[in-house]
């Protein structure tokens, strides 16, 4: 027995030095994750200790340890809030126009980008479709409201000049939505085909030089080669993308929500600010924001498991 014991203490200490001279070998990689590895530590595992306030009814003067427990009374209220299901619908919709309208372009624009020869223009055309990322929402917003107003704006100028009445774009709720999903479209378009590109860059050449030899047209080679080969990064993102079915933007839809639209703009995210902050319900707050966490992840769950089945990678 006591042979054993000294075998596997040599053996622990084996691994132990192993794993010290990886670490060791790796150290310059280790230091590059350990930015990353701080965000996500002190930004998104950290504060869900938070989410205890979810099932008390919070004081901020008491604090977590002295708040009363009142368990899935918040839930309870969520689940029967007259207006939970508006909000819930209207957040579903816009996510649904999202991905019906918005996922698709990053493609498009990287399977043209990709079939530029010009080198010249491909760098202005990169240029142009980027630089809407790097404004905030509320330029993008500013600068649609001094496009759309009825009072100088040049899209309705244009609208009377042809003989029409002026639309007032801005209040209109009928408008809300595909004002919200061309914004969107045109701030994260460009940005979306950075990670595309990247997966088209790494496609054999030699596929290509194959395909032509066998009478393929760019079309076909688009088919045949260029899109089977990203399926897997499309996927991917696709998962990711439904994962966050909830998370539409705070800041986007509260710059275009008014008195006028709000029963087709008001989102969870943006109730979850009147309720949580304006009023002061941070234990209702917190409830929201838990079941959207769980919603996400529970669709990431199903949709990566039916991936597999489909016989994709999936995020893990």
């Amino acid at each position: 027995m006591q042979e054993v014991n000294i075998a596997q203490r040599v053996v622990a200490r084996k691994q132990s030095s192993e794993l010290g001279r990886r670490l060791w070998k790796n150290k310059w990689i280790y230091v590059m994750l350990l930015p990353g590895v701080l965000y996500f530590l002190v930004f998104k595992y950290i504060p869900m200790y938070g989410l205890i306030i979810s099932f008390q009814n919070y004081k901020p003067f008491k604090g977590i340890s002295g708040s009363e427990w009142v368990g899935l009374e918040h839930f309870r209220r969520l689940f029967t809030e007259p207006d939970f299901l508006i909000i819930l619908s209207n957040t579903l919709i816009l996510f649904v126009m999202n991905l019906l309208f918005y996922f698709p372009i990053p493609i498009l624009l990287a399977l043209m980008l990709n079939e530029v020869k010009g080198d010249l223009f491909q760098k202005v055309f990169q240029t142009i479709v980027y630089l809407p990322h790097f404004m905030s929402w509320v330029i993008i917003v500013s600068i649609s409201f001094v496009m759309l107003t009825m009072d100088g704006g040049i899209i309705n100028d244009i609208i009377e000049f042809f003989g029409f009445e002026k639309i007032n774009f801005l209040l209109a709720p009928e408008w809300f939505r595909p004002i919200y999903i061309l914004q969107v479209i045109w701030r994260e378009a460009g940005w979306g085909t950075i990670i595309y590109l990247a997966a088209i860059a790494s496609i054999d050449p030699g596929l290509y030089e194959a395909a032509r030899m066998d009478g393929a047209g760019r079309i076909r080679q688009m088919w045949h080669i260029t899109l089977p080969a990203i399926r897997s990064v499309i996927i991917v993102l696709l998962i990711l993308k439904i994962g966050a079915v909830l998370e539409l933007g705070f800041e986007h839809v509260y710059l275009l929500l008014n008195s006028m639209n709000r029963n087709v703009a008001e989102i969870i995210d943006t109730f979850v600010y009147t309720a949580g902050l304006k009023q002061g319900q941070f234990s209702y707050s917190a409830a929201i924001g838990l079941f959207k966490s769980f919603i996400g992840l529970v669709l990431v769950m199903l949709v990566n498991r039916i991936a597999k089945k489909m016989g994709e990678e999936g995020v893990y």
